[in-house]
């Protein structure tokens, strides 16, 4: 489901107001920002495999036009049990994370994170962002303010992870 445009204009009246304030404080109790406002994840992007997701909120931390800047930062945070759809998209991630713990599937290797563990997704490589543990996974996501969309995995790289060992059970 995508988020309505009466939560997007919402959270993004929010940001807008949090970012004139110049200082945005962080509430450790709720693990959350003052002002800022969650998001789902994304819209559900059809059917191809790897497509799905479920536990993912997204947090729009600045982005242009309320900063002057070619970047957006974005928080997401996944809940126990839950995992981001598994796609590729020419821009990369340089993920950062910040609470918890959680897995990487990116290209054709996982990697058990922690927080300040960064991760470097290349363009057009496979990733899926997964937390099979009992308490939330977050991650400081930058990507370019304008960039292109995700896109479903090819054929040959689903199969590719799916009869790969160390991929296959992130492959679903």
């Amino acid at each position: 489901m995508k988020p309505s445009a009466e939560s997007f204009a919402q959270a993004a009246e929010a940001l807008q107001h949090a970012l004139q304030r110049l200082h945005i404080p962080f509430d450790k109790t709720r693990f959350a920002w003052e002002g800022i406002l969650p998001l789902e994840y994304k819209e559900h992007r059809g059917d191809a495999p790897g497509l799905g997701w479920r536990g993912v909120t997204r947090y729009s931390l600045g982005r242009p036009p309320f900063i002057d800047a070619k970047f957006a930062l974005r928080y997401f945070e996944i809940a126990p049990d839950g995992y981001s759809s598994l796609e590729k998209h020419a821009h990369i991630h340089l993920v950062i994370v910040i609470r918890g713990r959680g897995r990487a599937l990116v290209g054709e290797r996982v990697f058990e994170l922690q927080p300040f563990d960064i991760v470097y997704v290349p363009p057009n490589t496979p990733h899926r962002w997964v937390n099979p543990y009992g308490e939330p996974f977050g991650f400081l996501c930058p990507a370019d303010a304008e960039r292109d969309k995700p896109q479903p995995v090819s054929e040959s790289e689903w199969q590719a992870l799916r009869t790969n060992p160390e991929t296959a059970p992130y492959v679903f």
